[in-house]
């Protein structure tokens, strides 16, 4: 009985104290509130006309794509550097693969494939005559349209290689001494 003189004005304090405003963090990304009373009626209590903001307003701006896909390309290096080794002879690659390719230059195209080249349905393709000779049926325009709308910053890395595209084309370094000091990077496969 002697707690209740006690607790009673601990409660009328509680009851009436205002509630606390949310953490910045939540305010900042929590959608605002809008009144639903018509114009000419008073908001809501506690709301003022000026604590309601349009949520234009509310969005961040959008991040400048520069600084984003310069990561993105040194990440790109990082990885191959990391995974495969040598990064810039993979770029040199496919820089020249993809001119080569767009500019339809089949010589060009044929220095940059390592035979026997894979191609679709685990085929191979044992030398330049017999990719010069299926050419056209083994770059098709679907493959020709995923290394021309390809970019090495956004190329998908892994241990079997770079790909472009879906899978389209796959590039890889192969050892050019038993120390394996020296590498080669070619295109190994068309698909």
């Amino acid at each position: 009985m002697r707690l209740i003189p006690f607790l009673v004005p601990t409660l009328l304090l509680a009851a009436c104290s205002q509630p606390a405003s949310p953490p910045a963090e939540t305010a900042a990304t929590s959608p605002p509130v809008a009144s639903t009373a018509p114009p000419d009626e008073a908001p809501a209590a506690g709301l003022s006309p000026d604590a309601v903001e349009p949520a234009a307003d509310a969005a961040p701006p959008p991040a400048a794509p520069a600084p984003a896909a310069a990561a993105a390309a040194d990440d790109v290096r990082q990885r191959i550097d990391r995974v495969l080794g040598d990064a810039a002879q993979y770029e040199a690659v496919f820089i020249a693969f993809q001119k080569a390719v767009n500019g339809g230059d089949r010589a060009a195209v044929v220095e940059e494939v390592r035979f026997p080249l894979k191609i679709a349905n685990g085929a191979t393709i044992a030398g330049p005559g017999e990719f010069q000779r299926n050419y056209e049926r083994i770059l098709t325009p679907a493959v020709r349209k995923a290394i021309a709308a390809q970019t090495f910053d956004t190329v998908m890395v892994n241990q079997q290689g770079v790909m472009i595209g879906d899978g389209q084309v796959w590039l890889n370094g192969a050892c050019l001494d038993t120390a394996c000091s020296r590498t080669e990077v070619k295109v190994v496969t068309i698909q």
